[in-house]
């Protein structure tokens, strides 16, 4: 069974298609996911499709493309929210200084303030990262009792063994199958097995040979094969541990 840790069926590219495509996962050997937040109005949409299926769950946060909209209140919602049985993280939360959609000191504001309510409700975060990794080492210094993982990691291997020191588990996406991945690959080879998640990140970075299409969980078993050939062992195996992992990440049984 595989667990794609991290996919957005809450986005609109797809709605016309969703029921459709989440019926197909269990014949596909995809046994959990898990659907992050990017704001309010998506995590409940979220919410909402966890509750549809048994092997989905969500998680509730404000992503850093969004914090300059995040309303008055939003970490109460968030609060609520994180109080459904089927939400398992506060997420998807962080930084990202590529783009210029919200402004960094509001970024890093409602980051600290996310990381702050995950500690108090004891809950995972997923962090994702852009050309932020000073100021995300700083403000998860500042916040030593978080816990979660950094998804889609594109690091280096130095990054990597600070998150790692910090106890964050790490999340590999399609971008292990592109052929510029070299660093990615030196952190799937490096890294300690328990750490290590799969996910898609869809409907974004569909692994080769589906590159530039809309990505699904049908296609974490790519992911799954790439790193089971980096490391020397069997899909069967690369798959039994990153599904082990990725319920522990999360505290599913």
């Amino acid at each position: 069974m595989l667990f794609d840790t991290h996919a957005h069926y809450d986005d609109e590219k797809f709605d016309a298609d969703r029921d459709e495509l989440l019926a197909k996962m269990k014949d596909a050997g995809v046994g959990l996911i898990v659907d992050p937040a990017s704001d309010i109005a998506s995590a409940k949409k979220a919410r909402d499709i966890a509750h549809a299926y048994d092997f989905v769950r969500f998680a509730a946060g404000v992503h850093p493309h969004e914090a300059g909209a995040a309303e008055e209140g939003y970490l109460e919602e968030i609060r609520a929210l994180a109080a459904d049985p089927k939400c398992v993280a506060v997420g998807e939360i962080g930084l990202d200084y590529h783009y210029d959609f919200s402004p960094g000191d509001v970024q890093r504001r409602v980051y600290a303030g996310q990381l702050e309510l995950a500690r108090e409700l004891d809950k995972p975060v997923i962090i994702h990262e852009r050309e932020a990794v000073a100021d995300n080492l700083d403000i998860l210094k500042a916040h030593p009792g978080a816990r979660g993982v950094v998804h889609c990691y594109s690091g280096s291997w130095e990054t990597a063994k600070i998150l790692l020191d910090m106890g964050f588990y790490l999340g590999f996406t399609g971008v292990v199958t592109f052929k510029n991945a070299r660093r990615v690959l030196e952190v799937v080879e490096k890294m300690p097995a328990d750490r290590m998640v799969i996910e898609t990140d869809s409907p974004y970075m569909a692994p080769v040979p589906h590159r530039g299409e809309r990505n699904s969980s049908l296609f974490v078993h790519l992911v799954a094969e790439k790193i089971a050939e980096i490391r020397g062992m069997s899909f069967e195996d690369a798959a039994r541990i990153t599904l082990e992992n990725g319920k522990r990440l999360f505290s599913l049984a």
